[in-house]
């Protein structure tokens, strides 16, 4: 009764487990998908291509009390080839009033959400130009990339620009495949609010009732991780990393908000050092991290200060794994969004590992396992049409759960040294840091790594669909040997086999436990294992090793009881007979021979008929998943 008591209690536990972790994975898609309407075409604007982008400056003016934007950027670009005009995102609702060029103005146009800019003479590839464009509007409101709010009746404004909405409030090049190489930020501001940037403050200058506070960021950054965010914010600073990699952690907090943040961010200090131990130094230890409390229930991991709805310790893992799986190394193209969010979503799971302990890792991975057999299909690397709907891009089963289950079964089939290897030279590929990857980038790097082709598991569980469920059968067969027949069914049809390691755990009548790895290549599978007790019980996957649903796994009878429970009816016959197997065993064939020993017939259904033969005893052989019985059957 007791131990019944404590599986349910367990149960009950998982399934509580479950609803908090899908739903706060939940609203963090949520929010880092708002930026975009659910029709938006992810297409790179074609127009921005033919130059680089190595650095901007900002110079923005804002208050947080009215919901409008004035700045001026400057914009460093490298021609990619000969150039008589220049293209910059832009959204039409925002007034360009000038372009200069030093101090020459520019002739320049605006449509469909384009600032084009005619350049003071043509260049040729290879040069480097600057504008400077002035601007000023009413951002679009529908997107939300730029908002404004209230808390405790302060004004409070933000900017969440992923994944194309940067255009909303600044003219910028917004894409997959080019990086600002550094960027300052001057944000002016009523002078009794706090503002906030990527990168070190490295001044304010107050002005009468304004105050400009300066922003230097020294990485590349793409354009939909500049943010920006201003209120009457305190400010509560850390201190993470490991000399000489030292590193302030600085906390905009609204105040009526500080003390209970300021419990709560004690825990930012133990999973900074975690990812560092686990992957690399805090790759923008050369400036800072933090946070900053915006209007949004989740969360968005802008490079060097994440903008936060609470601070729970699953969003400052979330959002801090960011800063290494989607900030030093970028997604290359929306389909690939995975590597950003099926990164950030395992290393929470990660902290759960290691700060709780492996059964609330094996509750985490449960509930992940559960969302994402939800449905039966689903792709984790994006189809053309997907790139449609920004709620696919950032499904929370897809690209988040299940982009961090097969992160996890890469581990599972490749071991704990080959995979967290692999991650760590691909977090330190040079042509890679700081840049973009692709999902062949990261298979590459744990081929290299673990010595295996994984071709096919990426082909299975990345580019196809679904799931398998496993039928396991198992007898002990004597000589302390337990004999295992494995079935596997596929969710989708798009995979016609899971190629997988197979978990089992076997039991004993005293407690024992016998863990055993079956490579599963192909279905009906047999495996002996040598077990060191009588074994009384199985187990598939104890440990939620494995995206899978609907498995069995059943300890048959012994041989000898086998055969007792298998019988030929009706018997004696005048015709046909049929055969009764246990449910846990699978028929294969039968074969049947008269007195004298000679096959007189066969069948591979489990009924044969007897009418065309003598009356007499005939000797039936059958063939099962359990091993071969031997029946009688009369035939009047």
């Amino acid at each position: 009764m007791i131990k019944n008591l404590l599986f349910l209690f367990f149960l009950s536990s998982c399934a509580l487990f479950s609803q908090e972790t899908n739903s706060e994975l939940l609203e963090l898609a949520q929010a880092e998908m708002k930026s975009a309407s659910s029709t938006l075409n992810f297409a790179t604007n074609q127009n921005t291509q033919n130059y680089d982008m190595v650095y901007q400056r900002l110079e923005l003016t804002v208050d947080p009390a009215v919901y409008f934007v004035s700045g001026n950027v400057t914009s460093h670009f490298v021609a990619k080839q000969n150039m008589s005009t220049i293209t910059l995102d832009l959204a039409h609702q925002l007034t360009v009033g000038s372009v200069m060029k030093g101090n020459t103005s520019l002739a320049f146009t605006q449509a469909n959400n384009e600032l084009v800019v005619t350049l003071a003479q043509p260049i040729v590839a290879g040069t480097l130009d600057s504008i400077a464009v002035s601007y000023a509007g009413v951002p679009p409101s529908g997107e939300q990339a730029f908002a404004t709010g209230t808390h405790a009746g302060t004004p409070v404004l933000w900017t969440l620009s992923e994944p194309y909405g940067a255009r909303d409030w600044w003219p910028c090049k917004q894409d997959l495949n080019d990086k600002i190489e550094s960027i300052d930020v001057y944000l002016t501001t009523p002078s009794q609010y706090v503002a906030v940037s990527n990168g070190l403050e490295k001044s304010q200058v107050v002005n009468g009732l304004s105050k400009t506070t300066h922003f230097e960021h020294n990485y590349p950054i793409p354009a939909y991780l500049v943010a920006i965010a201003v209120t009457n914010y305190q400010i509560f600073t850390q201190t993470a990393g490991t000399a000489p990699n030292q590193f302030p952690v600085v906390n905009y907090i609204y105040p009526e908000s500080y003390a209970t943040a300021v419990t709560s961010l004690a825990q930012t200090l133990p999973i900074m050092n975690l990812f560092e131990t686990l992957f690399e130094t805090y790759p923008f230890s050369d400036e800072k991290y933090g946070h900053a409390q915006f209007g949004w229930g989740g969360g968005m991991e802008h490079t060097t200060v994440s903008f936060m709805g609470n601070f729970s310790r699953g969003l400052i893992a979330h959002e801090l794994a960011h800063q290494w799986f989607g900030n030093k190394i970028t997604c290359g193209t929306w389909k690939d969004i995975w590597l950003n969010e099926g990164f950030a979503t395992y290393l929470s799971g990660l902290v759960i590992e290691n700060l709780d302990g492996a059964p609330n890792f094996v509750s985490w991975k449960n509930s992940l396992i559960n969302n994402i057999t939800s449905q039966l299909g689903g792709y984790v690397y994006l189809q053309d049409s997907d790139l449609n709907n920004v709620n696919r891009i950032f499904s929370s089963r897809l690209s988040y759960n299940k982009g961090a289950m097969v992160l996890h079964m890469l581990r599972w089939k490749l071991g704990d040294t080959a995979f967290f290897q692999g991650v760590k030279n691909y977090l330190a590929d040079p042509d890679l840091a700081f840049d973009y990857a692709i999902t062949s980038d990261l298979q590459s790097h744990l081929e290299l790594a673990s010595g295996q082709n994984l071709a096919a598991f990426f082909s299975d569980w990345i580019y196809n669909q679904g799931y398998p469920a496993y039928t396991v059968t198992a007898q002990n067969v004597g000589n302390s040997n337990v004999e295992l027949q494995v079935f596997q069914t596929q969710s989708h049809p798009s995979v016609s086999f899971f190629k997988l390691p197979v978990p089992v755990r076997f039991l004993g009548a005293n407690g024992e436990q016998h863990d055993a790895v079956l490579n599963h290549t192909e279905n009906g599978q047999l495996f002996t294992v040598s077990v060191p007790f009588p074994v009384t019980g199985i187990v598939f996957d104890p440990d939620k090793h494995l995206i899978s649903k609907n498995n069995t796994a059943t300890l048959g009878l012994d041989f000898e009881t086998l055969d007792v429970t298998v019988r030929l009816y009706p018997n004696p016959t005048k015709g046909t007979f049929s055969l009764e197997l246990p449910a846990f065993v699978a028929f294969e064939k039968m074969e049947i021979y008269n007195a004298l020993g000679q096959q007189v017939g066969s069948s591979i259904v489990p009924s044969f008929s007897l009418a065309s033969l003598s009356s007499g005893f005939y000797q039936v052989s059958i063939t099962t998943s359990a091993g071969v019985i031997h029946k009688k059957v009369i035939k009047k």
